[in-house]
């Protein structure tokens, strides 16, 4: 990132071999549109490009995953829909905190752990893809979040709460 702040600009397309996966995944995770998140994908290097004197160092993907934040939730603004997220895409990012709860092997339970997802309020599920999905660490989620580490750890753990009592819910068919 240094060498394209200094106005080296073809190696803007290694930044984006290596990190456009990435933020695929958080974007299909946010939104559930492949179309959407390739466009958006888009946005954040075409972001990264035009402020890419405002890079200040540090860790290169807390900062692109901050622009991703601000891409998503002005995306979300402008067409002002509800985000809808499969279950699919959170199995893994679920598995190590919540096996114990959440025993993933019929239709049934993926089902409400689906719809328990869908339930979560964007700003809890935005933090569980982090945390689990993206793996990232608290102290990266705090730059990204712009809180500290600390908070973080409380939003993951209410996150999971929530969701927990929502699967729950769903699992004693208290919720429609």
């Amino acid at each position: 990132m240094y060498q394209v702040r200094s106005g080296k600009l073809e190696q803007m397309s290694i930044l984006f071999d290596r990190y456009q996966g990435m933020l695929f995944g958080f974007f299909k995770g946010m939104t559930q549109d492949k179309e959407l998140s390739a466009d958006l994908v888009q946005n954040v290097f075409y972001r990264i490009l035009k402020y890419r004197n405002q890079f200040q160092g540090g860790q290169f993907k807390s900062w692109m995953f901050h622009i991703a934040r601000n891409v998503h939730h002005d995306q979300y603004r402008k067409k002002n829909k509800p985000v809808h997220v499969s279950v699919d895409e959170y199995r893994d990012l679920l598995r190590d905190e919540t096996e114990a709860d959440f025993d993933l092997h019929s239709k049934e339970q993926i089902q409400q752990l689906k719809k328990a997802m869908a339930r979560l309020p964007e700003d809890k599920r935005e933090i569980l893809l982090l945390s689990k999905y993206q793996e990232k660490n608290y102290k990266e989620i705090g730059e990204i979040l712009g809180c500290n580490e600390g908070a973080v750890k409380v939003r993951v753990f209410r996150a999971l709460h929530d969701l927990r009592v929502l699967y729950h819910q769903y699992e004693k068919n208290e919720i429609l």
